[in-house]
């Protein structure tokens, strides 16, 4: 394949009956996608081990393991859990098309089925998996490639746009004191105050990014941004001072002992937020320079205490 192309999703194609395995072969190839072809779960699953696909078209009537079985295996490996799955079988009943979903299946398609309707099948339920992946299972914002692909979209726009990049002061803090399940309280926190302040903003609506652990993205207008992350730190400090031990929250600080046995004290979190922005007076040649300049402004906003907000006003790329 030539390296500047976007890589094909290969479709697995699990099927005893030739004719339909050739006709489905077919039309994806003709669709653009790679396939590969098994004649039974067993030969699937030793199929999957090489050529990992992007998603399988089940029949469920096959010897040896069947498409329930198969299905039911695949979601029990952590390896394939994610895999997607359309089961393709020749009942029509209700009955049958929920065995199927309940033993995995993401979607289904009955026999005799039309051309276009399996492209179709297959393109939502990849897009819809692919959408999955993209969302950060704490918070339901979108990750990192989401991220990138949109501040990749602003830059080739050439728009007007802010990017601030928020991270959590001390979080570490947090966990070593009360353990991770209290520190994914601190995230989510973020995670509303940023939502909250999104939403209570001025139109457009704010794009809301989860790059990971105590890190977001904010993507907004300049005119937004700073009002937007104001409200973003009262927010978020009013939600951690609840989060906090009552003992702490009063003091304002936590006490962590560390490997030697030595107390050391913690303040209590507080925000960086380092924001880049195009603008007339300064356009950027990329995606990968605009990041890199909100996570430099955010490392200023690291050296000043307390909750910070850094803004690059250089007009010079």
């Amino acid at each position: 394949m030539d390296p500047g192309q976007p890589r094909q999703d290969t479709i697995l194609v699990v099927d005893d009956d030739p004719d339909i395995s050739r006709f489905v072969e077919v039309n994806l190839r003709l669709h653009g996608f790679e396939v590969a072809v098994a004649r039974d779960g067993q030969e699937a699953l030793d199929l999957i081990e090489a050529r990992r696909p992007d998603l399988a078209l089940v029949d469920v009537m096959m010897p040896r393991v069947d498409g329930l079985e198969l299905t039911r295996r695949l979601r029990a490996n952590p390896l394939t859990t994610a895999l997607p799955i359309i089961m393709l079988t020749a009942k029509g009943m209700t009955v049958d098309k929920v065995v199927g979903l309940t033993a995995g299946a993401d979607d289904y398609l009955v026999k005799p089925f039309d051309t276009l309707e399996l492209i179709a099948r297959v393109r939502s339920t990849l897009r819809r998996n692919q959408e999955f992946r993209e969302v950060s299972p704490l918070t339901g914002l979108p990750g990192n490639t989401r991220i990138q692909r949109e501040v990749a979209d602003r830059v080739r726009s050439g728009a007007d746009f802010a990017i601030a990049y928020i991270d959590i002061d001390r979080f570490k803090s947090v966990n070593d004191m009360y353990g991770f399940v209290r520190g994914d309280e601190f995230i989510s926190a973020l995670a509303r105050s940023v939502q909250g302040a999104a939403v209570a903003a001025s139109p457009p609506m704010p794009f809301l990014g989860h790059i990971g652990g105590d890190d977001f993205v904010i993507i907004c207008t300049p005119p937004q941004v700073l009002p937007l992350l104001r409200q973003v730190v009262i927010d978020f400090e009013a939600a951690a001072d609840q989060l906090y031990d009552p003992v702490d929250s009063r003091r304002g600080y936590v006490e962590i002992t560390d490997r030697r046995g030595q107390a050391h004290r913690a303040a209590l979190v507080t925000l960086s937020i380092g924001v880049a922005q195009s603008t007339p007076q300064r356009r950027f040649p990329d995606a990968r320079q605009v990041i890199a300049v909100a996570s430099e402004m955010k490392s200023v906003a690291k050296s000043q205490p307390g909750s910070y907000i850094a803004i690059d006003r250089r007009k010079v790329a």
